[in-house]
């Protein structure tokens, strides 16, 4: 790997230098795509009402729509009581191709001991990816999913749906 210099600017920043093109880049050892903006979390990225509610409003519909599911598929067995602890992607400031968006979930297994009336809790973490294609931009998944549950609305470039993603996980 060459010997490069990364810097990292806040996004408003990054844009700003990309767009004036007021940084030579070529002078740092970088390339305005490769080293001047790195990813942010997609609630940073997204702007204007339109975006950020579209943001919001996917977030709280996978939310009902796993608790809707969970109980016959996911949340049976050892683990009944699974509990979505947030869903993060990662946007490149330049670009707006998402790096990887990930679903977290806990949750628990408890036992109580007859002899001592302590409750024994296994504790679980699941770390689920979303099976996105390469170079999906933030602005092409919110529009996929827009307008429909987006658990099981079809992924840009591909069959694949954010709940094959959970199959493959939970």
């Amino acid at each position: 790997m060459p010997n490069t210099t990364i810097i990292r600017l806040p996004s408003a920043a990054c844009f700003t230098l990309l767009l004036a093109a007021a940084v030579p880049f070529a002078a740092l050892g970088a390339t305005p795509a490769e080293a001047v903006c790195g990813y942010v979390d997609a609630s940073d990225y997204v702007q204007g009402d339109a975006q950020i509610d579209a943001w919001y409003s996917m977030l709280s519909e996978l939310k009902q729509d796993f608790d809707d599911v969970c109980g016959d598929t996911f949340c049976e067995g050892d683990y009944s009581n699974i509990e979505s602890l947030g869903y993060r992607c990662s946007v490149h400031q330049a670009s707006g191709r998402i790096g990887q968006c990930v679903w977290m979930f806990a949750a628990s297994s408890e036992e109580i001991d007859p002899e001592t009336g302590e409750v024994l809790a296994e504790p679980h973490f699941w770390r689920c990816p979303t099976p996105l294609a390469p170079d999906t931009t933030i602005e092409e998944l919110l529009a996929a999913v827009a307008g429909q549950s987006p658990l099981y609305a079809p992924l840009p470039g591909s069959d694949l749906s954010i709940y094959d993603g959970l199959v493959d996980c939970l």
